[in-house]
């Protein structure tokens, strides 16, 4: 997974289109890609910027997943990233996905996937061992996560090791897709229907599980628009 930073004087939006019009053919055309995910901070989501958190300033522009055979040789598309992106940072991960957002909104190779992709930068707390960090994680919150929010899609990204030495420090990353409506609702965002009581009721069921195993000192959290290129 690779982080991608934007060119200064360059909008989000022509940010996203060179990355889907440049960057996607080119990723494509490599072989040894066998899948490729593209997630962009843009206009479509700017109804989402209540739920952007900033712990690590600048936050990335963008989200690239890859998923390879092999991570020992990865000049022949980081050079193509480098093309596209002034900075960029990544990471090698082991995807834990609970919930395919395809078995409810069908996937289009190079169209945008439906409402917003919430993406997640989460560090442990100190106290926490590694595997009892894991155990609750992908453990018992997962559940929590589904149970208590619209959700549609949900991916747990274990951080292996960082691939340079300009990644963020993190161990996981998340990324949950939502209806467009929980962009700016929290009641579409934990579908209670309106029903006041269920919202406080999911919010704090969420929060009290999250407050196991999140560093609430070290999160970021990006809204962006998702888009399944292979």
């Amino acid at each position: 997974m690779y982080t991608l930073w934007r060119p200064p004087a360059q909008s989000a939006d022509t940010f996203r289109d060179v990355l889907l019009s440049v960057l996607s053919p080119a990723l494509a055309a490599l072989d040894t890609l066998r899948g490729i995910r593209l997630a962009v901070a843009d206009s479509a989501v700017a109804d989402a910027a209540m739920r952007r958190i900033e712990s690590h300033s600048p936050l990335p522009d963008a989200l690239l997943s890859l998923w390879v055979d092999s991570s020992a040789a990865p000049g022949s598309w980081e050079q193509l990233i480098d093309d596209c992106a002034p900075c960029r940072s990544g990471y090698l991960v082991h995807e834990s996905e609970p919930l395919a957002s395809g078995l409810r909104h069908p996937l289009v190779p190079g169209e945008r996937v439906y409402g917003m992709c919430q993406v997640a930068f989460l560090r442990k707390p100190v106290a926490l061992a590694k595997e009892e960090w894991r155990a609750i994680w992908q453990g018992s919150h997962t559940c929590v996560a589904i149970n208590t929010q619209s959700t549609f899609g949900y991916r747990q990204n274990a951080i292996v090791r960082t691939l340079d030495e300009r990644a963020l420090p993190v161990d996981a990353v998340v990324e949950e897709n939502f209806p467009p409506e929980a962009m700016a609702c929290n009641h579409a965002f934990y579908a209670t229907g309106q029903d006041e009581a269920l919202l406080q009721q999911r919010m704090t069921a969420m929060l009290e599980s999250c407050a196991r195993f999140i560093d609430f000192e070290h999160i970021d959290v990006v809204p962006m628009s998702e888009y399944l290129i292979r």
